[in-house]
């Protein structure tokens, strides 16, 4: 037994408990996180039940120095704790609570009061009763239950055991804080926890707030609900995907048209809408899927298998969705108050200037490339006011559109110019670019979602390489199925594919296509890894294979393409043929900064060599 355990005293007002054992536990959470924590079992406890305290970080030390640490009493959760059930927010606040007590050092009690003391059966009979129609505090009370039947003189004496007799109290429940200081525990202070909101669980955490003056801040005023999606709940990953695959026929029809418009066509639009792809980022509190990277580049390259354009048109709308919930709560109350995907484009190239005037900004500039633009509500504009880069929200009908989009590829994406002489922009609708694109950001003070959570760059040049991607596996389509009905002329062959040569070709196209595959998954591998553990983000090495696996995709789908096309005869080169489009949009995305070959290949050698990047937004 630790000196600091052995020489503690207890608060003469509570029955007398001891420490009866000690043992170190290494912790796992499926997220990837671990620590080690020192569980304590005890003798004497006032309802002789076997509760648990989990000493972590520098625990010892911290009631040595007699300082004050950091204390959560969690009260058991099976279903959530367990099982990850999504009507309540247990397992979510539990790994949170082990991670924040590990680095303060601190106790995690672990009492075993499930269902607010009801018990296990008692809460899903609840549970029954929440749902038609009773809160979580009424269906108790329609059992024979209290609403909240805790009591906390057993984790009152287990602090006491310790001599742990002043803490700060991890919770957003001012119950547990009133009963532990009434037991003869000072709480020098509350600290909240995040709030984990879930369409499942937001009537639950607004009766929590309503009823028993939980801390917790949900979406508004009213909230009395999530707001719907489609179909009354979020897809999943395959679900979504599933959706996608079934608008690619549509997008081929339309490919011809889109390129005609140079924009998208309002029917893609509605379908894209209908679909819920724009939702795809946006966070759950604000009625979004809050999905994440991996479902978000898997959309854009499927959409790209039916037209690279809206592929396009439609990734960068959806990470502007994901940037609009990483500014603070004023701002998302005003552009999210028409629904969960607002539209905006946004354009860095070139920076504009601003001066600062009363209440804001003035705002003067002429910037490219606003894909998006022609669909948009909102503009999301780069300006350096006083050498700070910042980013303005403008409404998109106080800019001048200039019709500038003329293409040799990516026609329709309609990536038109704006252009604004002394605009006035509100000095809250203008944020420090760095800190909007920061893991740290106001959005991230707001949403648990963790997309909000992590540094703007992860998305930022995942569109190119997938829409490159989705074109190239196309192309190679579109060429198995013209060599099998193809006759070429000058040969015996009855058709293409019966030639050698031309079975070999074909084969070099599939291949480099599925090489361009390769790259591009081992890139998301390494976002996916570097998610587990956000919001650190990306470490310089990961980010050098992470550009230069992005990089090296695009590059073999625009091979693959040249092979396919320079396979597919002169037929390919009509105007109503897709091989000659899609070799355009690919040639044009390569083109892209997020696929330029040159400077992607000096920083990524740069990285891996542990020299350090000279470009800073690499």
């Amino acid at each position: 037994m630790t000196a600091c355990v052995e020489t503690a005293v207890q608060d003469a007002s509570l029955p007398f408990a001891t420490v009866r054992s000690q043992v170190t536990v290494p912790l796992r959470f499926p997220d990837g996180y671990s620590t080690t924590a020192d569980v304590l079992t005890f003798r004497g406890l006032a309802d002789g039940k076997e509760h648990l305290l989990l000493a972590l970080g520098q625990w010892e030390q911290t009631l040595l120095t007699h300082d004050v640490p950091l204390v959560r009493l969690h009260s058991e959760c099976m279903t959530g704790d367990v099982f990850g059930s999504q009507r309540c927010d247990c397992g979510p606040q539990l790994r949170e609570a082990v991670e924040e007590i590990a680095a303060a050092g601190g106790f995690l009690l672990y009492l075993r009061q499930e269902g607010r003391g009801i018990g296990l059966y008692s809460k899903l009979d609840a549970y029954a009763l929440q749902d038609t129609g009773l809160d979580t505090y009424d269906a108790n009370l329609a059992l024979g239950h209290g609403e909240d039947e805790r009591d906390y003189t057993a984790a009152a004496q287990m602090l006491g055991a310790l001599g742990a007799t002043s803490i700060r109290l991890l919770s957003n429940n001012p119950d547990k804080a009133d009963q532990l200081t009434a037991l003869g525990i000072d709480v020098a202070e509350q600290v909240p926890t995040g709030v984990y909101l879930s369409p499942a669980n937001h009537s639950y955490l607004a009766a929590k707030r309503d009823r028993t003056a939980h801390t917790l801040e949900l979406s508004r005023a009213d909230v009395g609900h999530v707001p719907p999606v489609p179909g009354g709940t979020i897809p999943s990953h395959d679900e979504m995907l599933s959706r996608i695959d079934g608008l690619v026929p549509r997008l081929r029809e339309r490919a011809e048209e889109t390129e005609r418009l140079r924009r998208l066509p309002e029917s893609t639009m509605t379908d894209l809408k209908e679909s819920g792809v724009f939702r795809i980022l946006a966070p759950l509190e604000l009625g979004g899927y809050g999905m994440g990277a991996e479902t978000y580049a898997e959309v854009i390259r499927r959409l790209a298998r039916g037209c690279a354009s809206t592929a396009w048109t439609a990734g960068h709308l959806i990470e502007h969705v994901w940037m609009l919930a990483r500014w603070p709560r004023q701002v998302q109350d005003e552009v999210f108050a028409g629904g969960p995907a607002p539209l905006a484009a946004a354009t860095g190239a070139p920076v504009g200037s601003a001066r600062k005037v009363p209440g804001g900004f003035s705002v003067s500039g002429h910037w490219s490339f606003a894909s998006g633009v022609m669909h948009a509500e909102w503009a999301l504009l780069a300006v350096q006011s006083d050498g700070v880069r910042l980013q303005c929200l403008v409404p998109v009908a106080e800019l001048e559109l200039l019709d500038a989009w003329h293409t040799a590829g990516l026609r329709g994406t309609g990536s038109n110019d704006l252009r604004a002489v002394d605009l006035f922009v509100p000095q809250h609708r203008a944020m420090d670019w760095a800190l909007l694109s920061a893991a740290d950001n106001p959005g991230s003070r707001i949403h648990p979602d963790p997309m909000i959570h992590t540094p703007m760059a992860t998305l930022l040049n995942l569109v190119a390489p997938a829409a490159a991607l989705g074109a190239a596996e196309y192309a190679v389509e579109v060429f198995r199925e013209k060599m099998l009905v193809r006759k070429v002329k000058n040969t015996v062959d009855n058709r293409q594919a019966d030639s050698p040569l031309a079975q070999a070709r074909f084969s070099q196209a599939y291949g480099t296509a599925a090489t361009a595959r390769l790259h591009w998954r081992e890139a998301l591998s390494i976002v996916s890894s570097s998610l587990e553990r956000q919001p650190s983000g990306l470490t310089d090495d990961e980010r050098a294979k992470y550009r230069l696996s992005l990089a090296l995709s695009g590059e073999a789908a625009e091979e693959a393409v040249r092979l396919a096309v320079s396979g597919s005869g002169g037929n390919a080169h009509r105007l109503s043929h897709p091989l000659q489009r899609i070799q355009r949009d690919v040639n044009v995305l390569l083109n892209h900064p997020t696929l330029s070959r040159d400077p992607i290949l000096e920083q990524a050698g740069r990285g891996l060599l542990s020299l350090g990047f000279t470009v800073p937004s690499f």
